[in-house]
């Protein structure tokens, strides 16, 4: 069976991400992204609803998120819906849906030294593509 569990997002942290290492030392960072729309309605009023998102993060870009996300910054988030649930120390099983990140693009404007940080820490992680002859009777099909 095949399925596709993927959630684009664009919106602003509600608060400064909550930063915290698991037991095995892996960095998890946790923040509150809302997403808005807008419309007019029937009497040409205009409406908005906001919605509130638990973003998670992990590993090296959680490191980032943590280290530059601030309330109010606007991020694009691309990754997959994930429950879990849990039991309160009164025995009440809960749940939460939230978003596993995948992907974090920040937007708007950018802290000081910023860009040159992250061009630094990414450019290590991609390789130079290799250089393909196109010529048609050099293709091996």
């Amino acid at each position: 069976m095949f399925g596709v569990n993927r959630v684009t997002l664009v919106g602003n942290l509600g608060a400064d991400p909550e930063v915290r290492k698991t037991a095995n030392q892996q960095t998890v960072t946790q923040f509150n992204l809302a997403t808005s729309e807008s419309w007019m309605n029937k009497d040409g009023e205009r409406q908005e609803k906001t919605e509130w998102h638990r973003i998670v993060v992990w590993g090296k870009l959680a490191e980032t998120c943590a280290k530059y996300l601030t309330k109010g910054r606007q991020v694009f988030i691309e990754g997959r819906l994930q429950t879990r649930s849990w039991e309160t120390e009164q025995g009440q099983k809960r749940f939460t849906t939230e978003i596993v990140a995948g992907q974090v693009l920040f937007l708007g404007k950018s802290p000081q030294n910023f860009d040159k940080e992250i061009n630094e820490t990414t450019a290590s992680q991609f390789k130079k593509e290799p250089e393909f002859n196109t010529k048609e009777e050099e293709l091996p099909f």
